[in-house]
Parts: C-alpha cells; sequence; structure tokens
C-alpha cells in the first residue's frame, strides 16, 4: 500500500514521474491525490469553445463536423484539418504529414466526439477572413457511441469525465488512470479531521472524498466530496492562524495608553472639523490596542476618502504622547513626501518642538528617502535615533540596517499590498524590548488583503462613512465605438480649467526604453491580446496634448524615472495652481490630495485592475467641487475588459469593487509569497463562495487549539498541518 509521502516513480514507473514532476510540480502520491479535476465533463455537454483562451493547454470535448486533407508544396507535403464544434463556436485540429495525420484520419470522422488536448493558438485563414483558433497536433481520445454494444461502453457514456489541468506529453485522461493507479493502492492511516467535527457538520471521510472528487458516480457524490476537501482547507489553516494568534498574544509590548492632556488632545482640539462617528469608533479600538500589553496587528480599511490618514496619525500621537515613536512606510517617494506635507500641516506647531513657533507639547516629524541628500538624510537620521522626532515618515529606505529608533512603538503601514512581508517585517524588527504595534491602512482592499482579513489574520477596523462636504464623482467610459466622446473628453478639461479647476491624465507607461517597473500598472486578470498596440505613455502623449489637444493650458509631468526634487517641485506647483493639468504614470495613484483638481482621465483603462482605476479616480473629489473620471478604451463592447470597466463606472463603492475583483483575480498564495491570480496553495476553497465555511471552520478550530494548542491529542492532524505548513510557509504566515 501506498503513504501520501511516497514518490510517484515507485508506482508509475521513472518516465511518467519525471512529466509529473517536471510540467506539474507533483512528486508524491499526496501531490497527485490532490491535484484535483479543473471541471467535469457529462456525456451530451460539449465544452464551450468560446471561453478558450490563446496559450492555454486545454482539453475540450466536442463534435467532428468536417475533416479535411490536402497536399501542401511544403515539407512536409500534407495538411489534415478537423473542424470540431460545440454547435455554437468551432476550433481547427491541424495535422501535418502523411505519418502524424495517419491516426486522426483513421479514427475522426463527421459525428464522432472527443476529448481533444493541445496549446490553443490563433492563425489567420490564407485570403483573409476571421482568425481562428486550433491545436496543432493535439492528442485526443474517441469517446464511445451512444448504443454501442458493450456494458462498458454503456457505463462510459453514462460516466462524469474529470477534466485535469494538464501539461505537454501527459494529457487529461492519462493523469486520469495515474490517479486512478494510485488511488487502488492508498493507504491514508487514520483520518486526520477530529470525529466529533465530522459528525457535528456531516463531513464524509477523507478516503471517500479523494474517490468522490476524481471519479464521482453522481453529482451528489462530488459535491460531498468537495465540501469535505474544502472544510479540510480551511480548518488546517484555521488552526496554523490560531496557534499563530495564540503565540502572539504571549509576545510582548509596550502599553501606550492615552495621556490626557497631551499631543493627542492638542491635535483634537485644533481640528478644523469634527471626526465622523466611524472615525472616533475605529480611534477607540485602535487606542484599546494601544493600551495592552501585546502587540497590535490591526487592518484599517477605508474607501478612498474616508479619512484613513486622520485616524493613523491620532494613534501615532498617542504612542508620541507614551514616550515612543511612530514610523509610516509610504511605497513610493511621490506618497512619502504627500504624507508628510500633510502630517506637517494637519499638526502645525504640534510638529515644530524645539523650534521657534512651536507648542509647548509638541514633537518632530521627519522624512527618510533613499535620494535625500547627504545632510537632509543625516539629520533626519540622527533625529529619529534620538528620539527627537516622534514620527517618521520615510519609504523602503526606512527598512535599511543603519536606520534606527530610539524606542518605536507603532509601525503603520500605507497600502500594504506593496510591500513584502520580509519588507514589513524589517521594519517590525527595528523595535526595541518586545514588538511594535502594527497598524495597516488599505483604500480598496485587494484580493489578498480580503483573503487575509476574512481568514483571520488581522483584526479589522472599517472606514465606511465619508466626511461631510464630500463630493460626488461620476465616472463613464470613453470607447472606441464613440470617437465623439474622446474629443468632448479634452473639451471637458478646457472647460473645467477655464473655471479655475484642475485636470489628471494618467498614462500606463513613461514611454522612454529604460525599465518602468515603478510606474506600471497592475495588470487585469487575463493574457493580453496578441498584436495588442503599445499603450500611450506620457511622453508621447505630451506633444499632442502641448501642440494640438491642450494648447495654451499649463501641462506638467510626473513619473518615477524623475530626480526627487523634480518630483516634489511638479506637485508643489500642482497642488499651488500654477499647473492647470498634470499629465502622469500611476505615481498619483495613492495620497495625492489636491482638493482643486476635479477631472481625471485614464488613457488605456483597461490596461489597469478594478482596484488601480479606483485609487487614481479617487484624486479627484477631494474637496466640494464635483469630480469626474473619463475611463477612455480602445477594448470592444462585450469584451471581459470592457465589463470591468463598465462596473467600475457603474459604482464608487470600494467595497464592492474589491469583491470584483477578487471575483477576477482570486485571493493568492496565503501560505506563500504569491500574490493574487498566481497559483495558491488553497485549490478549491475560495473566498467569495465559502465566507460562512471559513468562519465555522475557524470557530471550531479556535476552540481546539484553545484546548490542546500542540495538537498532542491530534497526531494525524498535527502531521496534515505540517505537510501544510512546511518551514518557509510557516516562517511567512508569522511574518504576515
Amino acid at each position: 500500500m501506498a503513504k501520501l509521502d511516497e514518490p510517484l516513480r515507485n508506482l508509475l514507473g521513472a518516465k511518467t514521474a519525471k512529466v509529473l514532476a517536471s510540467g506539474l510540480e507533483l512528486h508524491t502520491v499526496g501531490d497527485l491525490v490532490h491535484h484535483y479535476p479543473r471541471r467535469y465533463a457529462q456525456r451530451g455537454e460539449l465544452t464551450d469553445l468560446d471561453g478558450l483562451v490563446d496559450g492555454e493547454h486545454v482539453t475540450v470535448m466536442a463534435e467532428v463536423t468536417k475533416v479535411q486533407g490536402r497536399t501542401i508544396p511544403r515539407s512536409p507535403g500534407y495538411l489534415l484539418e478537423v473542424t470540431v464544434s460545440d454547435g455554437h463556436g468551432t476550433l481547427k485540429l491541424t495535422f501535418f504529414g502523411r505519418k502524424g495525420a495517419w491516426r486522426a484520419e483513421k479514427e475522426l470522422s463527421p459525428g464522432v466526439r472527443g476529448l481533444f488536448s493541445g496549446k490553443v493558438t490563433t492563425y489567420r485563414p490564407r485570403g483573409g477572413g476571421r482568425p481562428q483558433r486550433q491545436l496543432t497536433h493535439p492528442e485526443f481520445r474517441v469517446l464511445p457511441e451512444e448504443g454501442s454494444a458493450g456494458a462498458a461502453a454503456r457505463e462510459f457514456a453514462e460516466e462524469i469525465i474529470p477534466i485535469y489541468p494538464a501539461t505537454k506529453g501527459l494529457e487529461s485522461w492519462k493523469i486520469e488512470e495515474c490517479v486512478q493507479i494510485v488511488l487502488d493502492q492508498l493507504d491514508l492511516g487514520p483520518d486526520p479531521m477530529p470525529g466529533p467535527i465530522l459528525r457535528r457538520h456531516g463531513l464524509i471521510g477523507l478516503g471517500e472524498a479523494l474517490r468522490g472528487i476524481h471519479k464521482p458516480r453522481d453529482w451528489g457524490e462530488l459535491e460531498r466530496a468537495r465540501r469535505r476537501l474544502k472544510w479540510d482547507e480551511a480548518f488546517v489553516l484555521q488552526i496554523a492562524l490560531a496557534q499563530r494568534r495564540k503565540a502572539a498574544s504571549a509576545l510582548p509590548a509596550k502599553p501606550r495608553p492615552r495621556v490626557r492632556g497631551g499631543l493627542l488632545d492638542a491635535f483634537d482640539a485644533a481640528l478644523p472639523f469634527t471626526l465622523t462617528e466611524g472615525q472616533l469608533q475605529v480611534g477607540e479600538e485602535i487606542a484599546a490596542d494601544l493600551s495592552g500589553e501585546h502587540p497590535m496587528h490591526r487592518l484599517l480599511q477605508g474607501d478612498v476618502g474616508a479619512g484613513k490618514t486622520v485616524v493613523a496619525l491620532r494613534a501615532m500621537l498617542q504612542v508620541v504622547d507614551g514616550g515612543g515613536q511612530a514610523a509610516l512606510l509610504a511605497p513610493t517617494e511621490v506618497l512619502a513626501q504627500q504624507h508628510y506635507r500633510s502630517i506637517t500641516a494637519m499638526l502645525g506647531p504640534l510638529a515644530e518642538a524645539g523650534r521657534l513657533g512651536g507648542a509647548d507639547k509638541a514633537t518632530r516629524v521627519v522624512l527618510l528617502t533613499g535620494s535625500q541628500g547627504a545632510k537632509a538624510r543625516r539629520q533626519a537620521l540622527l533625529e529619529a535615533a534620538s528620539g527627537e522626532a516622534g514620527i517618521v515618515v520615510g519609504t523602503h529606505a526606512l527598512l535599511q540596517e543603519h536606520v534606527q529608533f530610539a524606542d518605536l512603538g507603532l509601525v503603520v503601514v500605507d497600502e500594504q499590498h506593496r510591500f513584502g512581508v520580509e519588507q514589513r517585517d524589517a521594519l517590525r524588527e527595528k523595535a526595541a524590548g518586545g514588538r511594535p504595534h502594527v497598524l495597516v491602512m488599505t483604500a480598496t482592499p485587494i484580493p489578498r488583503t480580503v483573503a487575509m482579513t476574512v481568514f483571520g489574520d488581522l483584526e479589522t477596523s472599517t472606514l465606511s462613512q465619508l466626511p461631510s462636504g464630500r463630493a460626488e464623482i461620476k465616472t463613464f467610459v470613453v470607447p472606441p465605438e464613440r470617437p465623439a466622446f474622446l474629443a468632448r473628453t479634452w473639451e471637458r478639461i478646457r472647460e473645467e480649467v477655464a473655471q479655475g479647476r484642475q485636470a489628471y491624465i494618467v498614462c500606463p507607461r513613461i514611454g522612454a526604453q529604460e525599465d518602468e517597473e515603478d510606474d506600471a500598472p497592475t495588470p487585469p486578470p487575463g493574457p493580453d491580446e496578441e498584436g495588442r498596440r503599445a499603450p500611450v505613455a506620457v511622453l508621447d502623449l505630451l506633444p499632442r496634448l502641448e501642440e494640438e489637444l491642450l494648447t495654451g493650458l499649463r501641462i506638467g509631468v510626473l513619473h518615477g524615472k524623475l530626480p526627487p526634487d523634480d518630483k516634489d517641485a511638479v506637485m508643489r506647483r500642482f497642488a499651488a495652481g500654477e499647473i492647470d493639468v498634470l499629465l502622469a504614470t500611476t505615481v498619483v495613484e495613492v495620497g495625492v490630495d489636491v482638493p482643486n483638481a476635479t477631472v481625471m482621465v485614464i488613457m488605456d483603462a483597461d490596461r489597469f485592475g478594478v482596484s488601480q482605476l479606483h485609487q487614481l479616480r479617487g484624486r479627484v473629489g477631494r474637496g466640494s467641487l464635483p469630480g469626474l473620471c473619463l475611463l477612455v478604451t480602445d477594448a470592444e463592447p462585450g469584451s471581459r475588459a470592457r465589463q470591468r470597466l463598465d462596473a467600475v463606472a457603474s459604482t464608487t463603492d470600494g467595497f464592492a469593487l474589491s469583491r470584483l475583483d477578487l471575483e477576477q483575480r482570486r485571493e493568492g498564495d496565503v501560505l506563500g509569497a504569491a500574490q493574487a491570480g498566481r497559483h495558491s496553495s488553497l485549490r478549491l476553497l475560495t473566498l467569495l463562495k465559502d465566507e460562512e465555511l471559513i468562519r465555522t471552520a475557524r470557530t471550531e478550530a479556535t476552540a481546539l487549539v484553545e484546548a490542546d494548542p500542540d495538537l498532542q491529542g491530534h497526531a494525524a492532524l498535527a502531521a496534515e498541518l505540517a505537510v501544510m505548513l512546511d518551514e518557509e510557509r510557516a516562517g511567512f504566515l508569522e511574518k504576515a
């Protein structure tokens, strides 16, 4: 009998095991039995061929409608074209050479149904015509005909057919055969799930679940199998998180209770506006955490413009009142400078400790970035190390080894998805005598953040109420089929500027040949279309704006390759009203606050992700003036890209858009460094569909860990946890 950790070569042979390892990263029996079918087919239900994507390795069930062979003048001298259909769309199967085509000619004829496996490509027929999708030299398996003789054929005609994620050299049906060989010899040992939990939730045994997901006799059996295996994924992850939470609750952190009559009280008294109920409530939650003897680890999520910065600043002042320091980590220099200016402006004399005009109870705010001049950098480092600066704002430069703090009590991370786990952890390690409190801020929760939150990794505070006086933002798509809309876009900018207002124009690229990674937009889900034109670039659009489209207006340029002093100068001039139109890349995505800016034009908007579009839109409508956002695109009506843009235009609710983003991009790997859209260790569990299951699993896991923290009474479950959490992933989870 085979154990889960047994190498596949022992059961399947070295050749097959090598293909499984190199093509699908499957090495052990456990890897293979957890390589679940991507979908299931049933006799009479053909694959939707319109949903195929170029470059994907697919397995489709279709019916042959036409077979045509012909000689061709070039080598190999013969071409066989087989057309298959799902009843609506068609797909070409091409076989070159007599040798390559002989089996297809023998077995494929009109009316035959089969499974066809290969890589999807697109070609243009000779003489023009619509592009055609094809599989070149696909592997295939003919299905028995209805009513054909033999019990085996009748049984096969009625069964559910699993379609596996496959690879070159090993088609779906061959993987199915490998799985059956392994399942027939599998010895699972004791079920890792405690019996009382299985009975409480009506879950089937693990062996039954594995057989049911790979070879279901009916759809009910498949559903029971999926439910059990989803539960295992959720429960084991929640056990790991519960253990981490329990361990974290024992870590020391210096309490920073609120000090009456201190900086925070002075700041509140000087505020020119009234805090919203949401800001006050979230402030109380954070204040209570900061007063505790264990480190806070809280996510502050709020829609664009909800006032997160004020909440974070009040938390920082509470820590400074308690004798500590706060560090605010921002992803870009533009945003770090914006935070620095915003915080010093809000604090006023309270940020001028020891200086002429400073308040009696005051602190210092310093900025630390990688490109500062030597003198300014030395002064900032000195004030951080001595404790003279209560608040230090910076970029990745804060993470460097020589940056020291006198008493780091709070780390605020803005737009946390822009930082790696190791980077955030490096800053956290700079606290002496325990761990600092951590506050993570994000505007539109990206999929990974939402996933980790629901999975139980962070305590969550939500700002859903916008401050009074915020103006409405209207969003419209500027599509290719309405060229007059694009002309009207430039007119609208002129009209707004004529009224003394300002505008942004955002492009996906700078235009230079050098690396532009810092400015590149977050790519939307799905591959780019072949032959697509290059994206609109700042440096290419600038001459057209100056000479043709926006002649006479004062246009400023901002992108990631400008020297830091130039970036700061451009932003200061734009904020002062000395620039009418700011032509920029995504460096203005977050944190930029110019209330007089009322128009946001996003070129090639379909090249941006949902969250990024929402962030960019949030740069306008930040005062009492209404905002206008125009999403310029050449995406055709009905395409996935247009559907995404239409969704953004239909709502300004960032939480609704985060769910749309999650639906399209998935959660990412919650136990590894992969971000959303990439391979996940959670094979079946999905956030949006399984929220209730995840919550139930969390309750059960928390109770079990409270009773048995080290799982000493649950050896099989501990072994399952060890497999899921290897050393690298365990470390990642701890840091996260």
